[in-house]
């Protein structure tokens, strides 16, 4: 795969311009460059996931800018920045399994909404991660119909489908009853190994002390805006 040219990910000045938000109403500066894992700690969740959406393209802004790949979310149509996010894996703490298709196809999605592989590929590399974490197939079933362990394994899987440039992680292993601990981490080595780049938010530093030397930075999310600090 062709790595990419400069920052993956970079936050300039990034101030929201919605009032009253999780995230503090102070500019944000980060760069995220490939294959680089960065920690980010939060004792809010909810914070992470607005974050998650800050680097995602999905808020606006009142100052600064966010580029993914090199492209300022706020210049692109609709269309464009659709087909971008098909270029992020994201694992959060928001509900986001629907009753109304089978876990499979929601699983999928991304893929077969925003790229033109075939459906024996996506569902290869599918299974294949399915194996991984600890699924005896693709569940075709609604998710409600699933054990809360599995839907944490098809979590991780739908995170990690499809070879994504960016990784947003808000910790599926800090709450999740089964261990995926092992997977994770061979999963998170495989996608920096082809260049992703990764953000792990957690609560402590407990959650990814296994992986604390591979991990590149260390930050904290908090009232006080966005800090780097030593990795401990």
């Amino acid at each position: 795969m062709k790595r990419t040219v400069g920052a993956v990910l970079e936050l300039s000045g990034a101030t929201l311009l919605q009032e009253g938000a999780a995230l503090p109403p102070l500019p944000l500066t980060m760069r995220l460059m490939p294959g680089e894992c960065m920690v980010i700690e939060t004792r809010d969740m909810g914070r992470a996931t607005m974050f998650a959406d800050l680097c995602a393209g999905m808020l606006d802004l009142r100052a600064g800018v966010v580029r993914f790949l090199g492209l300022d979310w706020s210049a692109l149509g609709d269309r464009r920045a659709n087909a971008l996010r098909g270029r992020i894996g994201r694992i959060t703490r928001r509900p986001n399994w629907s009753g109304l298709f089978g876990a499979h196809m929601q699983m999928m999605l991304k893929e077969l909404h925003h790229t033109n592989r075939s459906i024996d590929d996506l569902t290869t590399e599918a299974v294949r991660l399915g194996e991984r974490f600890g699924l005896p197939g693709i569940p075709v079933d609604a998710p409600g119909r699933l054990s809360d362990a599995d839907l944490a394994r098809m979590t991780c899987v739908r995170g990690f489908l499809g070879k994504p440039r960016l990784l947003l992680l808000e910790d599926p292993l800090e709450t999740t009853a089964v261990d995926l601990s092992t997977p994770f981490l061979e999963s998170l080595t495989e996608a920096r190994d082809r260049g992703a780049s990764v953000i792990w938010f957690g609560r402590t530093s407990s959650t990814w002390r296994e992986y604390r030397r591979a991990v590149t930075s260390q930050w904290r999310l908090a009232d006080d805006g966005l800090l780097t600090v030593r990795i401990r």
